[in-house]
């Protein structure tokens, strides 16, 4: 006689997430209040426990700060707390650059979520921006170089500040990158009943330090002169400091289209030089990763100071020969080869490194490493060609073509496994 089948096991409850705002518990919804009211432990930031007051009757149980640093210490907290009511209280939104991805990424179960209004949405009701029109960065726990990726003529951008003293870094970067005359309101207490405004111009800000708690509205605006950089590839040469190892401006964007960036895509920049192709492939979507692999330390410092100019410092920049300096790295979804060709094995190297679907691209100027690329070509398919830009210049009193030196391209996708 076969044994009864085990019952299956019980699903784990839902781990509940309340968002909070500035007007504390009075801004609550009576959903979010039932929650806090059933819970047993509650636990939240010191801001965020600070919004319920000290003696709640509403709320008697347990109160527990996040330990600091707070991510490794989420599994070990929930399970002191198991077979208890748990409840943890966030920052407005928690799914909005909030506690909510962490809690879903090493909580091990599933969340409820009860959210409050973000302070981007406060902040575009205050300020009668469409929010799906609004571009949003972040720079908490960010340096604030991310900013310098969205700064358009016209543009309408919400920072969410890391603290009191973040807008007056915020107008120093706009000075910096040519946009003093910008707008800038700093949005402060959003909700509560200590709310208020400061307004001012970049180029002349000279704001007190604002409240810890505030939001920084933008309406972009480009000094006289200042060079515009496009949301595409093919940034202007003189955007980048560089020795002349760079890829040059037509020729990067057609490497660009080859290498085909897509979000959350990783990419080996290799022999980096000014670190243009990273950059542009970073600048491409931000959840786009890069590291850019240069030998010369000269130049990787260099690749860094570029890539903090140009808004994407996360670019990883690591100093030593390919392929020796490969070894360790996430495997990446694209790579390209802008140096260092004839390095023994190195193509090799890379290849193997390549998933089914990725993509490699290299590009040379050299007929010794012409010759290695057609020899690839022969062997894995792809498309080789030569890339020829010719640019006017004087002639005397005329104007005539000045030939560049020709750039043979191989761009190859790895087939998928059999």
């Amino acid at each position: 006689m076969s044994p009864a089948p085990s019952a299956p096991a019980a699903a784990p409850e839902p781990l509940a997430v309340v968002g909070i705002g500035a007007d504390g518990w009075d801004g609550l919804s009576a959903a979010s209040r039932g929650v806090l009211r059933d819970a047993e432990v509650l636990i939240g930031g010191a801001r965020q426990l600070a919004l319920l007051p000290a003696k709640c009757p509403e709320f008697p149980g347990e109160r527990v700060r996040w330990p600091s640093p707070l991510r490794p210490a989420v599994p070990g907290l929930l399970a002191r707390y198991a077979g208890r009511r748990v409840c943890v209280l966030a920052s407005g939104d928690p799914m909005f650059y909030g506690i909510g991805r962490t809690l879903g990424e090493v909580a091990g179960r599933p969340l409820r979520i009860l959210p409050h209004p973000s302070s981007v949405s406060y902040a575009c009701a205050r300020l009668g921006w469409p929010v799906e029109e609004t571009e949003v960065v972040t720079l908490v726990g960010r340096p604030a170089e991310n900013l310098a990726r969205v700064l358009y003529d016209g543009h309408r951008v919400l920072v969410l500040s890391a603290g009191a003293g973040t807008p007056a870094e915020v107008a120093a970067l706009l000075r910096t990158h040519g946009f003093g005359p910008t707008r800038m309101r700093v949005l402060e207490q959003l909700g509560g009943d200590r709310e208020r405004t400061v307004e001012g111009v970049a180029a002349d800000w000279a704001a007190p330090p604002a409240d810890p708690l505030n939001v920084i509205a933008l309406e972009c605006a480009r000094e006289p002169g200042t060079p515009p950089l496009s949301t595409v590839p093919g940034l202007p040469d003189t955007a980048y400091e560089h020795d002349g190892q760079l890829t040059k401006r037509h020729v990067r964007a057609a490497t660009l289209a080859a290498l085909a960036p897509a979000p959350g895509e990783l990419l080996w920049d290799i022999g980096g030089g000014s670190g243009s192709i990273a950059i542009e492939w970073l600048r491409a979507h931000r959840g786009c990763r890069a590291v850019s692999i240069e030998r010369d330390p000269v130049r990787a410092e260099r690749i860094g100071r570029n890539a903090r100019g140009l808004g994407v410092p996360e670019l990883r920049v690591v100093h030593g020969p390919a392929p020796a300096a490969l070894s360790g790295l996430p495997a990446p979804d694209a790579v390209f080869v802008g140096g260092g060709l004839t390095a023994p094995g190195l193509l090799a190297v890379c290849w193997e490194a390549l998933p089914p679907g990725g993509r490699i691209v290299a590009n040379t100027v050299t007929l010794e490493s012409e010759a290695l690329l057609t020899d690839w070509y022969r062997r894995h398919g792809g498309e080789l060609v030569r890339l020829a830009v010719a640019h006017a210049v004087p002639v005397g009193g005329f104007t005539g073509w000045r030939q560049a030196m020709p750039v043979t391209q191989w761009a190859a996708v790895k087939p998928m496994a059999r």
